[in-house]
């Protein structure tokens, strides 16, 4: 990587002093948010930050980014995030870092929303390279499960640690990973409307609309732009 990262600032060059402004979760993100203290420290950059965790609360903090609880903001200007899945479509799966949820609440609330990714990130079709997690309180792990596989015929697991312990988002719930296996592509807004009807569901990885642009890398470090097609 080049000493100036083009992803990273090309994420947070159109951020201006007064914003409210989103952090993502996870290693994409927090070179956005490394690039974004950078500016607040050379420029005197006057933003308020909203992180969609409370690991990227911590390092943002420590960098020295003006934090706000998102518990009490009801609308963000701008939001920079990861992905782990990108398709054509702009549609994504997210949750690798099991904060999902809050990313999607910190998206809806965002006028504009921006992904970083690694060119390996672009799918054919979703599913490629991981499952869809699903954040769910524990007493509906078991049915969610069994009505997957009943209802859907797609296969879940508790996601677990190195160590075996079931992975818990911020908010203390487990986090299932469901597979898609063959699942057609035109399923996938299917799929996204079933889980939230399901009771105990807390939220989910699958990101159909939330895209406005998604920066992508290249192995090189060079950077081009996808935008959403109306």
């Amino acid at each position: 990587m080049s000493e100036r990262d083009e992803l990273a600032m090309r994420a947070v060059e159109t951020i201006e002093s007064g914003m409210v402004v989103g952090l993502g979760t996870g290693r994409a993100a927090m070179r956005g948010v490394r690039a974004l203290a950078g500016r607040v420290r050379a420029e005197g950059l006057k933003i308020t930050g909203v992180a969609t965790s409370l690991r990227t609360a911590q390092e943002a903090d420590e960098l020295g980014i003006p934090l706000e609880s998102l518990s009490r903001v009801d609308r963000v200007d701008c939001l920079f995030d990861g992905a782990d899945e990108v398709d054509g479509s702009l549609r994504m799966i997210k949750g690798g870092g099991a904060a999902m949820t809050r990313e999607k609440i910190v998206a809806r609330m965002s006028e504009r929303r921006v992904y970083l990714v690694q060119e390996a990130k672009l799918v054919r079709r979703l599913g490629e390279q991981f499952p869809v997690p699903v954040e769910v309180l524990a007493c509906a792990s078991r049915m969610l499960e069994r009505l997957l596989r009943d209802e859907l015929s797609l296969e879940a697991t508790v996601r677990r640690d190195r160590d075996g312990r079931i992975v818990r988002t911020d908010d203390m719930n487990p986090v299932l990973d469901v597979a898609l296996g063959d699942l057609d592509e035109e399923d996938l807004e299917g799929l996204g409307a079933w889980l939230d009807s399901v009771p105990g569901v807390v939220g989910h990885g699958l990101f159909l609309d939330e895209a406005d642009e998604v920066l992508v890398e290249n192995e090189a470090g060079q950077v081009r732009a996808l935008t959403r097609q109306e």
